[in-house]
This record gives structure tokens, sequence and C-alpha cells, in this order.
């Protein structure tokens, strides 16, 4: 098998200037005396040492990016802070026994960061009650009527995970109530943070961590390796015997993927170790869920964000709120068996309320993107759980930032999510929007935001975000609309033997991307419509070499109608899997792109 790289940094690769799906294709220069000291030092396959190099790994990095290991990359907690007063107020609660509970965000990482803090607690002997708010009635985060009624509760601290850290409101209200919160969040803070006895963002304004790469995930994983440290410290009851955070490892590489978080330095390890808890089905909720959606085989990244994390969505998008949480914590089988199955039906709910909305919103959202940089779509009617898949397909093919509105009834505000393209911060911009009054609330990441705005305020609010944004869009206009390509070769290139050089290199995900590799000069031989809008093909070089693969939501695309064509010649950029049946393994492709040769 050789795969070798094309080495031509300023034009456009293979001459690609535009793609069926108007994009101009590079590649990256590779160091070649670089590539071999990699391949020889660590008995790499060529290909895998050649992805390494043109992604800037180097000779004194290599190591720990190839055995990314917890104990390289695991940060100090009291680098982060505010996490030592969290350590002491969380390590006070259990020890005294004080009425505790998880306020957790409605997605993946909200869920499996509450998981991980019951299944924490439940180990050192105390129950954590779990809440969670309703996405229709409550909207995002905390809110004093909810402080209110876990006060009522008797609840004496709540522990917020993946929100609160833009909830200087409803802080202020628990603090008057007597009622303390230790907030451990991950989201863009503009100010100083709110009143409470711990804030623990990595992404304070004042925090030295380095860390503002994280998830809420990823934030409690350090928070519960703090605990540990400061029962050891004082010898706490049961200090010898405290819960092995790695094996809460699974739950906080789900949330690290499913917030789309780059997977480089601590990251990477908590999902490459996370991996590897996965495969071995302890958590029995993680285990039912791949069973109720038919998923055999080794674990992946894919499995993570494609099939496990939207059915754990699932419940807070359009049932359950506290299902995810409730689901990736129980030690009950037959509860686990149950969650699972209601959510595999409420998945499928999603899917067919997604489906309807998204035609009805990519007209509009087609019509926006001609008159602004930022597109922003919405109808009351449009269900507000699933409006972020949206925004997320809209993205993808308008290459635009986009930003998609619903609602529960037309009398009351609209509730937006956002996601946006390489090199746009929306978040930044949509804490702005509501620092100028636009906004009811709103906050976010880089890549992606959430907002609540009046119906009346939308088209100030579609100026002002357009504005804002604009310098940024300008800068990443060509990053926006061009395609990386990893490398290129033939059709016979890509058997089995590739996918275990690539899998060499893994973990990948965001910051670190599967591999996207040009096979040239091919046909397709064969092409068909697979429930209604992905496409199965097969393409075949000169030689009578074959491979099949899938072209996701592609039917009503230009790539689609490109893969109906007979008798072009074309170069294909596609992604290498593994397909596993029966036993039998052999490599197909996903195709990303096509473009005439």
């Amino acid at each position: 098998m050789s795969v070798a790289l094309k080495l031509e940094p300023s034009a456009a690769f293979l001459g690609v200037e535009r793609s069926i799906t108007g994009r101009r294709w590079r590649t990256r220069e590779a160091d070649l005396g670089l590539v071999e000291a990699l391949r020889r030092r660590f008995s790499l396959p060529e290909i895998a040492a050649r992805l390494m190099v043109v992604r800037g790994i180097g000779l004194d990095d290599a190591e720990a990016f190839l055995s990314p290991t917890l104990k390289t990359h695991f940060p100090d907690p009291s680098s982060f802070a505010d996490m030592d007063e969290a350590a002491r107020v969380i390590e006070d609660a259990i020890v005294h026994g004080r009425s505790c509970a998880v306020f957790a965000d409605y997605d993946v990482d909200g869920g499996s960061s509450g998981a991980q803090l019951v299944r924490y607690f439940r180990a050192r002997g105390r129950e954590l009650k779990i809440y969670v708010p309703d996405r229709m009635k409550e909207g995002y985060g905390p809110s004093a009527l909810a402080f209110e009624r876990l006060k009522a509760e008797g609840v004496d601290l709540v522990i917020t995970v993946d929100c609160g850290a833009a909830a200087e409101g409803p802080l202020n209200a628990a603090a008057e109530m007597g009622l303390d919160v230790v907030v451990l969040d991950h989201h863009l803070m503009a100010g100083p943070p709110p009143k409470a006895r711990a804030v623990v963002n990595p992404n304070r304004l004042d925090d030295t961590s380095a860390q503002g790469h994280l998830t809420a995930a990823g934030v409690v994983l350090v928070t519960l390796a703090a605990v540990n440290r400061e029962a050891r410290r004082r010898g706490s009851p049961g200090s010898n015997h405290l819960p092995d955070l790695m094996q809460m490892l699974d739950l906080a590489a789900i949330g690290t993927v499913c917030d789309v978080a780059p997977l480089t330095g601590f990251n990477r390890a908590i999902v490459s170790q996370g991996l590897k808890i996965l495969r071995n089905g302890k958590n029995i909720g993680l285990a039912a869920l791949a069973e109720n959606a038919g998923r055999k085989g080794s674990a992946t990244v894919y499995d993570f964000g494609f099939i496990l994390g939207p059915r754990i969505n699932a419940g807070g998008r359009v049932g359950d709120a506290s299902l995810a949480t409730r689901l990736l914590s129980t030690e009950d089988p037959e509860e686990a068996n149950d969650l699972a199955a209601t959510l595999e039906a409420l998945n499928q709910e999603r899917r067919a309320r997604e489906a309807e909305m998204l035609a009805e919103a990519e007209m509009a959202a087609i019509a926006e993107a001609e008159k602004r940089s930022v597109v922003i779509v919405g109808s009351h009617r449009w269900h507000p759980g699933v409006i972020g898949i949206a925004a997320g397909r809209l993205k993808d093919r308008l290459s635009k930032p986009t930003i998609v509105l619903g609602g529960v009834t037309e009398h009351e505000p609209a509730k937006g999510s956002g996601r946006s393209t390489p090199g746009v911060n929306l978040g930044a911009a949509v804490a702005a929007a509501k620092e100028a009054g636009l906004l009811i609330n709103g906050g976010g990441h880089a890549a992606a935001a959430g907002l609540t705005v009046e119906w009346e305020k939308v088209e100030a609010l579609k100026d002002f975000l357009s504005a804002k944004l604009e310098p940024e869009l300008a800068a990443a206009a060509g990053e926006a609309r061009a395609l990386t390509v990893d490398a290129m070769g033939g059709v016979g290139a890509v058997d089995v033997g590739l996918i275990d050089a690539l899998e060499s290199i893994g973990p990948y995900g965001q910051g670190h991307p599967e591999p996207l590799l040009a096979l040239t000069d091919v046909r397709v031989c064969f092409a068909k419509l697979v429930k209604e809008e992905h496409v199965r093909f097969t393409l075949e070089d000169a030689r009578g070499a074959r491979v099949s693969g899938i072209a996701f939501r592609a039917m009503k695309s230009p790539l689609g109608e490109a893969l109906f064509k007979k008798d072009v010649l074309y170069h294909a950029a596609v992604r290498v899997k593994k397909n596993e049946w029966n036993g039998n393994v052999r490599a197909e492709v996903e195709i990303v792109d096509l473009a005439e040769a």
C-alpha cells in the first residue's frame, strides 16, 4: 500500500479551484526528513508520519501525541480560579451530609457532567438530587424560581454544571435565600464572575489554567480530582478508598466529543482513555443505549458524536430533560434499559421534527444568505429542541454563521441556537448583543451560541451581528471555503491496512480531523438513493479497482447530482471508514467533495 502526499502549498491541489461544492482544494507541505525520522523512531506507517508532520506534530511532542495519558496532560487543579474553594465546599457537604443537588444543562455535556457528580457522590455514600430545566418552560441555565424550588426541598448546596457562569441575577437570588452555589462551567465570560461560593470556569478572565478548551465535562473531572485531593488532605472518612476517576472517563470523553471541543492536549487524553473505558461496557446506561441503537463493534469517536450523542440529547430536545443525567448515572440494569428505549423513541421523534423544520428553514436561509453575512431564520412554529441541529446543517450548507430561532408560541420570546464557521467567534458576538440590550439572554463559545430574543428585535439583531462579525468573516472567508486534503492515491490504496495506519494516530475530532484523501481519476459506476437523502455509490479507477461508499444528506445537493452522472472523470475527496458486518471487515469511503478531473 502506498499513498503519497502532493506538495503544492500555493497552487490549488490537483488544480481544483472550484469543486462541485464550490470549494478550492489545498494541501500542506511535509518536511520529508521529519516524516522519515518519525517513521523510524515510532515504527509508524509512512502515511501516519506524514499526517503528523503536516498537522504540526514534531519529534518533541510526538510521544505525548501518540500515547496521550492523563499523567502527562492532567492540569494542576489549583491553577483554576476558585478550584480550591470549590473542592472545600463540596468536601464539606459530603462529610457533613448536607443536602446537595446538581443543576445540569440539558445537552450531552451537561448530562455527562451531572452524571459524573451523581456517581461520585454515590460512591462516597451520598445521594445527589438531579435538576435539569425544561427547555420549553424554563429555558437555558439557572433561574431564581428553580433555586427557590430546590431550597424548598431542603437543598443546602447546588452545583451547576455547563451553565451558571452568566447567571448573575439567579445567583444573587440564591445568595439572598441562603442557598450555596458552586458553578462548574466553561462558557465564555465577558466580565467578573457572578456571586457564588465558587465559580470554576477556565474561561474566566482571571483564570490562569490555560485550559479554556475544556468542556464542562472536563472541568468536572478536574474538580473531582481536587475534591479527592482535599479529602486525602483532611483524612476524611473513606479517604483511603476514594472513587476511581478513571472509571468516569467515558463520561468526560462523550461530553468532550459532543460539545465539539478540540482533541488536543488534555482533551485528547480524556477521549483516548475514555474510549478504552467505554469499550469495557461498565457504564450500563451507555451500553444499553448502544444496544438500542443497534451499534456493535469497537467504540469510536463516531459512536460518541453520531450514535450515542444524538440519543442522549433527545431527552432535552423533545422529552424529559433529566433523562440524560439519569441514564448516564444509573447502576440499575432495568432502569438503564427503560431509559435507553425511551431515548431511542424520542430520537426518532426528534429526527422527524428536524426533517420537517429543515425543509421549511432551508428556503428562508438561502434567501437570508444572499443579503447578510450572518444567517438568522426563525418561526414560532419551530421546536426549540431541534433548532441547534438545524443551525449546524444550514451552516454547513451555506458556509456562514447561522442562527435558527424557534418558540413555544408567537407571544413568547424566541429561543435561538447558533453554529459558526472556522475563525468566527459567534459566542463573543452574541454576548456583545446581550450587552447592547438586544437579547434577554445569550452567550456561548466560538463555535456555538444560544440566545433568547424578543421577536420584534430580530431584525435589529441581524444587523448588529452582521456588522459585528463582518471583519472576522472577511478574514476567514478563504478558510471557510477551502478544503484541505491530506494525501492522494488510487482506489487500490483504500484497504483495511490503510485504515489501521490511519487509526494509529487517532482519535480524530475537532482540532485533529479525520484525514481527507484524494482519490484521483475515478468514475461513479454505481449510485442509488438510500433513505431518501443519502447516496450509496461505487467508485472505479482506470485499472478496474473499486471502492464503495456513501455521501450523507447529499441527494438534494450538487454533490448528489454529480454522483448520478455517468462517464464523468472525477477527483474525489473522501474519508476512509471501516465497515464491520457479520464478522467481515472491509474499507469503505465517505465522500466529502468531488471535482471534475
